[in-house]
């Protein structure tokens, strides 16, 4: 017959298992909100890049007009 150590074992491990299977599914859940969250973000530039690359690239392009305009001045960089 099984012990009483056995029976404490058996029910520390369902114990522990049905708690990972719920940290499981609140993962799941989270990461399910977070990617919704994401989807519903404007997006600012072409190609559905997000606020942080549109931000990149407008520091690229004045950046490209600085120096154009640098040029037509006839300032050398």
């Amino acid at each position: 017959m099984i012990n009483e150590q056995g029976i404490i074992a058996v029910a520390a491990l369902l114990a522990i298992i049905v708690i990972a299977a719920a940290a499981l599914r609140g993962w799941q859940g989270w990461l399910e909100l977070k990617s919704r969250e994401i989807d519903r973000l404007p997006r600012e530039i072409e190609g559905g890049a997000g606020s942080g690359m549109a931000r990149i690239e407008v520091a690229d392009l004045k950046e490209r007009i600085r120096k154009l305009e640098a040029i037509a001045s006839g300032v050398d960089l």
